[in-house]
């Protein structure tokens, strides 16, 4: 739009300088007829407006031009063409390049010396120096311009390439708390309901033979229904809003669930506890100093005995005898960062068999439930869970059959400073 007004300005400065000619006659100043000069200026102008789309076309274009221009005696009753040369430079500089633009100048000058010598032969030093100094002037303001868009690209081009970066740091992020919540979720929904579904099956057979017992297994349930509620709050909440950090218990009590601390390897004699009531005996051989250890590995400690306990009462059944130990082993630092490992073994008894089930067919009163074949632990989620754990913390994970029969679970976790 400037572009176009700049030539309607030229085109109208035009016309009036040569109307003025007209009307006021200066000796020994020929004045061309208007239907040969007003054509030429148009055609001159015409390309005015495309000059930043297509730079070197306009430049080339009011340079073949010119010489007809010139030619037809415009150049002494008009000043567009001097006005549109030097714009025609101007705009080679900034957007083509100083080669291109040097290739230009050099043929206008030509052109212009050949016009100066052959038209005023007793003035064309004065004039060639006139135009020589108004070239190396739009040249000047090219060059200006151009490396300030140069720069401004160059900014533009570090903000869109920081702002690549923010999004995908951004989108890392969440993709990684993603799948820490997915851990977290994973453990606390399988512990919960492998206790539950123990728990359960204890209860359909004692509803009737042994009613007290019954309803103890019925109120484990319903603790660690609730635990487990509470746990799933509490990690929800982490994808809500900051403004929505409560909660809402069974009673409609507001409870702050985003702010519940995470469980510590100090926490596992309540896990144990937790494990015994659901039929799986646990004897625990902790590290005094596990209270210290970091937050992020003292959690990774939690989830790893907390998967293998939940795992050895899926599939050695109740009844099952378990060891759990947890090292923290300090000497295997070898830096200023480095707080040495934590070793965590978690060992049963089982034989590698499903829990019982009822029989097709059976209800509260059936009899024993019959045993299933002997299957394999498989590498399922929880297993998956663990070692990504171990992972997090640049240790090592091992699981299989233990050489007394059962299985064994052990961990190595790396301790850092700062963790």
């Amino acid at each position: 739009m400037g572009d176009s007004i700049v030539a309607v300005v030229l085109f109208a400065f035009d016309v009036l300088v040569y109307a003025l000619f007209v009307a006021f006659p200066v000796p020994d100043v020929e004045t061309p007829p208007w239907y040969v000069g007003l054509p030429l200026i148009v055609v001159l102008l015409g390309v005015v407006p495309l000059r930043r789309k297509y730079p070197l076309v306009m430049a080339y274009w009011v340079l073949v031009w010119t010489v007809p221009y010139v030619a037809a005696g415009f150049g002494d009753v008009a000043f567009s063409v001097a006005v549109v040369s030097c714009i025609a430079l101007y705009t080679v500089v900034v957007y083509s390049g100083r080669r291109q633009a040097a290739v230009y100048t050099a043929l206008t000058l030509v052109v212009s010396l050949a016009h100066q010598v052959l038209q005023y032969p007793d003035d064309w030093v004065v004039n060639t120096v006139t135009v020589v100094l108004a070239l190396a002037l739009c040249w000047v303001l090219g060059e200006f311009v151009g490396a300030r868009r140069a720069y401004q690209a160059e900014v533009e081009a570090r903000l869109h390439l920081l702002e690549n970066e923010r999004h995908q740091a951004t989108r890392i992020a969440v993709a990684e708390e993603r799948e820490r919540i997915a851990r977290e979720l994973h453990d606390v929904v399988a512990h919960a309901v492998s206790v539950i579904v123990v728990h359960a099956d204890g209860a359909s057979f004692a509803v009737r033979k042994d009613p007290d017992l019954a309803e103890r297994a019925i109120g484990t349930i319903s603790d660690t229904g609730r635990s487990a509620l509470h746990e799933l709050r509490r990690l929800l909440a982490i994808l809500r809003d900051d403004e929505h950090d409560t909660d809402h218990d069974d009673e409609g009590n507001r409870v702050d669930g985003a702010r519940t601390p995470q469980p510590t390897a100090a926490d596992l004699v309540e896990l144990a506890h937790r494990v015994e009531t659901a039929g799986l005996t646990v004897r625990l051989d902790l590290d005094e100093a596990v209270d210290e250890l970091p937050a992020g590995v003292s959690l990774g400690v939690y989830r790893i005995v907390q998967e293998a306990l939940t795992n050895s009462l899926k599939h050695a059944g109740v009844g099952t005898r378990a060891q759990v130990r947890v090292r923290w082993d300090r000497e295997a630092g070898g830096d200023t960062g480095h707080a040495g490992s934590v070793h965590i073994e978690v060992e049963d008894d089982g034989a590698g068999r499903a829990n019982p089930v009822l029989t097709a067919g059976s209800g509260a009163g059936a009899g024993p439930a019959e045993r299933a074949p002997s299957t394999p632990a498989a590498g399922g989620n929880g297993l998956i869970g663990m070692r990504e754990r171990t992972n997090v913390h640049d240790g090592s994970l091992t699981a299989g059959p233990a050489p007394g029969g059962g299985w064994r679970v052990r961990a190595a976790l790396t301790v850092r400073l700062g963790q």
